[in-house]
């Protein structure tokens, strides 16, 4: 028996797949706070488990917000939207937690991503699709690891970068930090606005007839947290951070 629920316009397994990776991000971010906010010992969060845990879902997170960037009609100023909410985490961790400050996280990346594309969506929408998916494939292998001074993939060094490229917080937002630069959430425009772009990209190769069995719905609960992603993103930290200050209180 099919127990899934067909839906109106929306794609709504896209949706619920949105809500499962913002999921994981609250999890994580609690675990994270549990950790360096509040001592907990995990070793296992800080080593490779942990980091694929945060990898795993970012890309995730990053590559659908790319394939879904053809479904909607506002791209330009949902990115104006995205990019002014990053602002604002930086302004609040600036005022309120100084020693946690958060500098082009990944709200800021997104809505970069948004604008950029949607200004360049005439140019990018010649690019045909396979082309475009190897394309973004080989530049986001080359500079994966351009944050930590290389060229090249999570460990497989092919080039150093020049040292001048890390000169200001401008270089820093296009992913060339300088010693100086601090931010506990880090997603600089390169590498991921290529990974962003595969999802772009992605979507032209698949193509909308082959996405009709994404309407049907197999949790909804799941896609009304995907549809109000950038609301709940911006609230779980201080919810979470709260409960946890009560619960220190408490116990």
């Amino acid at each position: 028996m099919n127990r899934s629920i067909p839906t109106g316009g929306r794609y709504a397994l896209l949706d619920e797949l949105r809500g499962l990776c913002l999921i994981s991000m609250m999890v994580y971010h609690a675990m994270w706070d549990l950790i360096f906010l509040f001592g907990l010992s995990a070793d296992w969060f800080l080593g490779l488990p942990g980091y694929l845990w945060q990898q795993i879902t970012s890309w995730i997170f990053i590559l659908l917000s790319g394939f879904c960037v053809p479904l909607g009609h506002r791209t330009i100023r949902r990115g104006a939207e995205v990019f002014g909410a990053g602002l604002l985490v930086t302004l609040v961790t600036w005022a309120l937690m100084p020693s946690d400050l958060v500098v082009f996280g990944v709200l800021t990346f997104l809505g970069s991503a948004m604008l950029l594309t949607g200004l360049l969506c005439p140019a990018l929408d010649k690019v045909p699709a396979l082309a475009g998916l190897a394309i973004c494939g080989v530049l986001f292998f080359l500079t994966r690891d351009i944050n930590q001074g290389f060229f090249g993939f999570e460990g497989i060094t092919l080039a150093a970068v020049p040292s001048g490229w890390y000169a200001n917080f401008g270089t820093a937002f296009l992913g060339f930090p300088h010693l100086e630069f601090y931010s506990t959430d880090y997603f600089s425009l390169f590498p991921w606005l290529f990974l962003y772009w595969i999802g772009f990209f992605l979507h032209k190769a698949v193509g909308r007839e082959r996405m009709e069995p994404l309407r049907r719905s197999v949790c909804p609960p799941l896609g009304w947290a995907g549809r109000h992603s950038l609301l709940l993103y911006l609230l779980h930290q201080p919810v979470i951070y709260g409960l946890m200050m009560a619960g220190t209180f408490l116990l």
